[in-house]
């Protein structure tokens, strides 16, 4: 690999290659990355502190990263490419006078500024990210359910938030997901935003979920749906044929973008 990664974008990719592998090697790591093996030692401590990774003579072996929750300033350098491709392609299944309902993932927020110049577009959200770039639009109608605030995503979650979330009824729901796999369904690290996220699904018309093609196959910690329950996906070229073929025999409308 020609150009050195960020931090975070580094880690990442040790964990696809765990993911893919079962183990890593710290010099294979450092000359993938052309950095030194010290860095490579200190990527591997930091996941281990994340119960991603065993470390190991040499090297490290994979754990089980369901529970890995980043926060949205650490997702938000992870894939942004195919993210913004992502959020482009899903602002054409936007009209002008749709009422919508929009999560706090990252992917969503790269939605989100595809959208100012919709007309007459009513946002219902309960991310504090998604408000602080849209609340000077006049085109935009934002109802923001409340709730208590979890930092780790800007958003807000628990009794109040799905209390309220239910006195309102959208055209779709655009869902960021951690993991999507064919046979578990949707899932995210934060059981609460799970639960939030299932009632969200409850009253919308639609659900488009947008997921980059690395959270393709993986599950996280806390389920949040089945997949019967998605009308339409929308993630990059990364998808395999054998994954996008599973996912329509499904029943799931998957668009490429």
């Amino acid at each position: 690999m020609a150009k050195k990664e960020s931090t975070i974008d580094r880690r990442f990719i040790i964990v696809q290659e765990l993911d893919q592998k079962g183990k890593v090697d710290i010099s294979e790591l450092a000359q993938m990355f052309g950095v030194s093996e010290v860095t490579i030692r200190n990527d591997l401590a930091k996941l281990e502190n994340r119960n991603v990774l065993v470390r190991a003579r040499g090297g490290a072996m994979k754990m089980d990263p369901v529970g890995v929750d980043y926060t949205i300033s650490e997702k938000d350098k992870i894939n942004i490419k195919a993210k913004q491709s992502i959020g482009l392609k899903a602002a054409d299944f936007v009209n002008d006078g749709d009422t919508i309902m929009i999560d706090s993932g990252t992917t969503v927020m790269q939605l989100v500024r595809k959208l100012t110049k919709k007309n007459d577009l009513t946002i219902i959200t309960n991310a504090l990210n998604v408000v602080n770039h849209i609340h000077n639009y006049e085109n935009i109608q934002i109802i923001i359910p409340g709730g208590f605030l979890r930092k780790k995503s800007f958003s807000l979650i628990g009794i109040p938030a799905e209390r309220n979330i239910r006195n309102y009824f959208c055209d779709k729901l655009f869902l960021g997901i951690d993991g999507l796999d064919v046979d578990y369904g949707l899932s995210t690290p934060n059981v609460e935003e799970a639960h939030l996220n299932g009632i969200m699904i409850e009253m919308s018309k639609q659900l488009i979920v947008l997921a980059d093609s690395s959270k393709i196959g993986k599950r996280s910690l806390a389920f949040i749906c089945p997949v019967s329950k998605i009308d339409i996906l929308i993630t990059d070229s990364g998808i395999s044929n054998d994954q996008k073929m599973a996912l329509e025999n499904a029943g799931i409308r998957v668009v490429v973008a």
